[in-house]
């Protein structure tokens, strides 16, 4: 161990740690902290050393560079592109053209022989392993492979990210190209982008000194590698991590070269040793970085055979080991920090032992510094055509005059407010993004390079497009949103937006639990920011026809179909899937996953599907397997297909998927509730199926609820209640069956108001009837959502729980926040209702 670490040259990254920042920068402080700190617990980090603070400023010190530097910079303007990228170059070309110091040469070179020893170096290491690699690494001799990367002591702080600012260079072997690659490194302490991002943020350029990491490689050009973060980069959702992975070297994720893999893992119930990968999405991931073995260069980028291109490119242990990991380290850095830090991590996996690593850590700079008091949303006034779709990020709009620019050299021609429309982005194109009104990109994922300025930025922008720069051309007016859920649209032309804040600060508690109906799961994340008790309707249908499209029954005959096209697109949408059904299982369990992860440990009650035989018709395959009904509104619905022979297997998938949520990811707040039950009986025989696949009743607190929406199941509502552990009513089918009419009808519509003294009566008899029992009453209707006088009545009633459309939420915890302060509470309310 070296004595005085301040006047030290190099030290091996066991010698640092967090504390040690000003001495060896973020990256390197974090990498030592790791490894003194995280192995214990698993985290595998590999090792090397670090120059100091203290050697780059004795290199700029002992060549009299600063006085020359500081010339250079006096006439510095960023904004103006020439100037910056002169003033550069002319900086780099001074570190560059002045040798290193002969002893600082000698330390460097003494550490990496030492890590060479450590190593046994790679050919003998190689010699452990099959014959593929002994060849390869003959070349090492007595050398070993390190990745060399800048580490600035003003790197990775949580309020400023540095990341990318700096140079690195992978594949790195021999003592002269160590020395090439340290010197190097040096020099891009002045890289264009690194200048600008300095100035911008405030920071001195010579209050910023380099540190060099020196590592050894991890052999992910054999296998994978990516970035995750410990938080939704988007919608800054705590609770989930998320892991992205591709083939071969990282740099191609970090840069958004290609579009990756991603998971979602499920934090809370992943510490429990529940397995809730909540999200798999297969990226398209073309190319792959991988050695340049015999070649000019140190990497090299080589196309990735279709066959690797269709499968994922880790496993769901290995998923789950690096999202283990993600929490670890997060747990570790809030704890060190005394504050809540989410972590941005880069991670890499050994194709010769298959062994994962991290490689980098560093605070997330984004979500972290969000107020979590006001709730901004975007809202578009108007439609138009769609250009392009991709990734969004942001969860905002933007819009102006797109520019097209293919090549960096050409970011002169950029004019502030414009949309930036390019292929892919990295460091170097830092200096316009910031003044851009937003930025589609074709390549990349959401933990590209792109992706993660923009959110530091403000900026919305939507990446791995694919054929933006074809279909968009300078000067054409267009507009970027990202407020729809995952899925980000390039429109034509300017269309209107809102932007809407609330202040969530001193919200009301009421008695009345108020849940929010949540149907698509891309939003969930985001509209979990919204306070509310849980979910109160989660349907199906969405997720059905959205994420999985085909009928379930298509799967489960697939090799029956009669339809050959059909058959086609049906065998290509479930193309990583031997047995088609998995596929309906694993869709239906991710989306079911998803919402209930997004507002754990709070009820989300899902409603089983409730699909009409001419809807599921229009499902590909559906024609083959569904009649064809007069009125298929009270038709073959709801509980009646679940044990139906003629369905019950289909259903049967459903309760597979149910399971496995509850059970396998530890999401027991999830609440199933049967639709459309026309008699207790009928719901005894759904209960019935459901225990075939494991779901009953009281066991591992499993509670099922039933729709109350049939004057069935108000009048015989103490039946029901002998049957089910609650009720919901839903608004929409009671109206229109007390009242006999077709909602859909616009001859009748004038008719359709859940507020008719028929339908408050229905509602009345319900709630008290579920009181009596001792059963849990709520509502999913619209009717809350559309009248506040309807919300006060079932207020009134002692209705448990409403559930509301997220854009009626706050509106409506206000609302009943004020009424039960009134005074008209529930203890006096029961007489209220009987006496009407």
């Amino acid at each position: 161990m070296v004595e005085n670490k301040e006047k030290a040259f190099v030290l091996w990254f066991e010698e640092v740690g967090i504390v040690d920042v000003p001495l060896v920068g973020g990256k390197n402080a974090s990498l030592g902290e790791m490894i003194q700190q995280l192995g214990s617990q698993g985290v595998s980090v590999p090792t090397g050393f670090a120059t100091t603070a203290y050697a780059y400023r004795y290199f700029i010190e002992k060549a009299g560079l600063e006085v020359k530097l500081r010339e250079l910079f006096s006439d510095l303007d960023v904004e103006d592109m020439p100037n910056l990228r002169q003033r550069g170059k002319q900086a780099r070309a001074l570190i560059l053209d002045t040798p290193f110091p002969p002893e600082l040469e000698e330390a460097i070179v003494s550490y990496y022989r030492k890590l060479c020893e450590r190593y046994g170096t790679s050919a003998e290491f190689c010699e452990k392993f099959d014959s593929d690699y002994k060849e390869e690494c003959k070349r090492y001799a007595s050398d070993i492979d390190v990745a060399v990367r800048s580490s600035a002591t003003a790197e990775d702080l949580p309020d400023a990210s540095f990341a990318g600012q700096q140079e690195t260079y992978l594949n790195v072997y021999g003592e002269d190209t160590v020395l090439k690659s340290c010197h190097k490194c040096f020099a891009s302490i002045f890289t264009d982008r690194a200048i600008s991002y300095r100035t911008i943020k405030g920071f001195d350029h010579f209050d910023v000194a380099l540190s060099v990491g020196v590592q050894k490689m991890v052999r992910s050009d054999l296998a994978s590698s990516g970035v995750m973060f410990s938080i939704d980069t988007e919608t800054g959702f705590k609770n989930a991590a998320l892991v992205t992975a591709a083939y071969g070297l990282g740099e191609n994720v970090v840069q958004g070269a290609v579009n990756p893999d991603e998971y979602f893992v499920f934090k809370p119930t992943l510490k429990q040793g529940f397995r809730p990968i909540l999200e798999k999405r297969l990226g398209t991931k073309e190319l792959k970085m991988v050695y340049d073995i015999g070649g000019t260069k140190l990497t090299k980028n080589v196309s990735v055979p279709v066959s690797e291109r269709e499968k994922f490119c880790i496993t769901d242990d290995e998923i789950l080991k690096l999202a283990e990991w993600a929490v670890i380290i997060e747990n570790h850095y809030s704890t060190v920090r005394g504050c809540y830090t989410p972590m941005d991590i880069e991670w890499a996996k050994d194709g010769v032992t298959g062994e994962l690593f991290i490689v980098q850590a560093r605070p997330e700079t984004v979500q972290s510094q969000k107020s979590g008091s006001v709730l901004r949303s975007y809202k578009l006034n108007g439609t138009s055509n769609v250009l392009s779709r991709g990734r969004a990020v942001g969860e905002m709009i933007g819009q102006g005059k797109a520019r097209v620019i293919m090549d960096v050299h050409r970011i002169d021609d950029f004019q502030p407010g414009e949309v930036l429309v390019t292929n892919k982005t990295d460091p170097d194109w830092e200096p316009i993004m910031k003044r851009s009104s937003a930025i589609v990109t074709n390549a990349g994922g959401r933990t590209c390079h792109a992706a993660i300025i923009a959110r530091e930025m403000g900026i919305p922008a939507i990446v791995g497009c694919g054929d933006a720069t074809e279909v968009v051309k300078t000067g054409q007016d267009i507009t970027v949103s990202c407020s729809e859920g995952e899925e980000g649209r390039v429109y034509e032309g300017l269309v209107p937006f809102d932007v809407n804040e609330t202040v969530l600060d001193n919200l009301p508690k009421t008695r009345t639990q108020i849940l929010m109906n949540v149907g698509n799961p891309e939003e969930a994340f985001g509209l979990a920011s919204i306070p509310c008790d849980g979910v109160g309707l989660a349907r199906l249908e969405f997720i059905i026809a959205n994420h999985i499209k085909a009928h379930p029954l298509a799967l489960l005959k697939y090799d029956q179909l009669e339809d050959e096209s059909v058959k086609r697109e049906i065998g290509e949408l479930t193309k990583l899937y031997d047995h088609k059904p998995d596929f309906f299982v694993d869709k239906l369990a991710h989306g079911i996953g998803t919402i209930a992860a997004a507002f754990y440990p709070n009820p989300v009650i899902v409603r089983m599907s409730d699909f009409k035989s001419n809807e599921y018709a229009n499902l590909l395959g559906g024609r083959q397997f569904e009649p064809k009904e007069e009125n298929p509104m009270i038709g073959w619905r709801g509980a009646s297909r679940y044990y139906d022979p003629n369905y019950r297997e289909a259903y049967g998938l459903e309760c597979v998927a149910l399971k496995r949520v509850r059970d396998e990811m530890g999401l027991t707040n999830v609440v199933p509730m049967i639709p459309f039950c026309r008699t207790p009986d009928e719901g005894r025989k759904v209960l019935a199926e459901m225990e075939k696949y494991g779901l009953k009743r009281g066991e591992n607190g499993l509670q099922v609820y039933v729709m109350c929406e049939l004057p069935s199941n108000v009048i015989f509502a103490d039946e029901f209640a002998q049957v089910f552990d609650g009720f919901s009513i839903g608004s929409n089918d009671l109206t229109q069956l007390t009242l006999g009419l077709d909602r859909d009808s616009a001859l009748v519509a004038h008719i359709f108001d859940e507020r008719n003294e028929a339908v408050r009566r229905m509602v009345t008899i319900a709630i008290k009837a579920a009181k009596k029992y001792g059963r849990k009453i709520g509502i999913c209707g619209q009717a809350p959502s559309d009248y506040p006088e309807f919300a006060r009545f079932l207020v009134e009633l002692g209705i448990d729980s409403m559930s509301l459309n997220p854009d009626s939420v706050i509106k409506t915890i206000l609302d009943i926040g004020k009424m039960e302060e009134s005074g008209v509470l529930v203890d006096d309310i029961m007489e209220v209702a009987q006496a009407k």
